[in-house]
């Protein structure tokens, strides 16, 4: 393999990106955020937050930025849409080399190693995926706001928000739970609320995931939280129904909707080894061993 090669994983979603820079054996050098580089959001800001990410990246590393040395792993969201995938690598910049998966692929290839097993991330949105023996992967859920995405943030929140407009008519209890709903979405009698639904988007809703775990105790959120388990566990399932392979929760709400998967499922759950930046990395490396023929 080329010595002089610098190995970069990206993990790019609707939010943010993060960056891992390696040297040609893939030991790290540093580290970087930018930007949102979800291809959703359009190609040309995803390369321009790369582009940020791995320029704060290599100034970190005090080394000078040159494509022509850098392989990059990138694991997006959005990569299932050929057009757009297409159009990302049309308009990459003059790179050594470029391997571009789903953002659940890297996340499972940093969540096991590239060994087998499951992860489900849990976000914004949601999605699982699974690792077999042969190296293939294979991707469920991850359908959508407002459809799909199971217990992700977005989900919690769009069903969270019925208790505060319940709360506002008599229906539901104008209790602590509805209180910090309406709070954080400033609305303070129908019409203002009609207003916030209105404007909200999925990243609206998936802000208020926090004041559910936050009350987790509350009748209300508790069922939620508990539907939000089954999901995860219902992924699982359809992943691996022979339970056989280690599983492992991923992103924000992994952590936090540990303790509500039934425990059938929990007992095989594991920490995940690194995350999705990182398992980029590791894509990255896989693509120079295949460059070096």
């Amino acid at each position: 393999m080329n010595q002089d090669l610098f190995l970069i994983g990206v993990d790019g979603g609707g939010s943010g990106t993060r960056v891992v820079l390696g040297d040609a054996q893939g030991r790290e050098l540093a580290q970087a955020a930018s930007g949102p580089s979800g291809l959703g959001l359009g190609v040309e800001r995803a390369w321009q937050s790369i582009a940020a990410g791995c320029a704060d990246a290599f100034a970190s590393a005090g080394v000078a930025l040159d494509w022509s040395r850098c392989v990059l792993g990138c694991g997006l969201a959005g990569v299932n849409n050929r057009e757009w995938l297409a159009a990302f690598r049309a308009q990459a910049p003059a790179v050594a080399g470029l391997a571009v998966e789903s953002d659940a692929y890297t996340t499972l290839l940093g969540a096991h190693g590239g060994a087998q097993g499951v992860i489900v991330a849990l976000g914004t949105g949601s999605v699982a995926a699974a690792l077999d023996g042969d190296g293939e992967c294979r991707i469920i859920g991850g359908f959508g706001y407002p459809s799909g995405d199971e217990a992700s943030g977005a989900w919690l929140g769009l069903r969270a928000i019925v208790h505060a407009q319940q709360s506002l008519d008599g229906r539901a209890p104008r209790d602590d739970l509805a209180q910090a709903l309406l709070a954080h979405t400033g609305a303070y009698d129908r019409d203002s609320l009609v207003v916030w639904l209105c404007e909200a988007n999925q990243t609206a809703y998936a802000r208020l995931a926090p004041i559910v775990i936050a009350h987790r105790t509350h009748p209300f959120a508790a069922r939620l939280l508990g539907e939000a388990g089954e999901e995860v566990g219902k992924m699982i399932a359809a992943l691996d129904p022979s339970a056989s392979l280690p599983a492992a929760l991923c992103g924000g709400l992994g952590a936090p909707l540990r303790e509500h998967v039934p425990q059938a499922h929990r007992s095989r759950l594991r920490e995940p080894l690194a995350d999705s930046a990182h398992g980029g990395l590791q894509l990255a490396q896989r693509e120079a061993q295949r460059m070096a023929g």
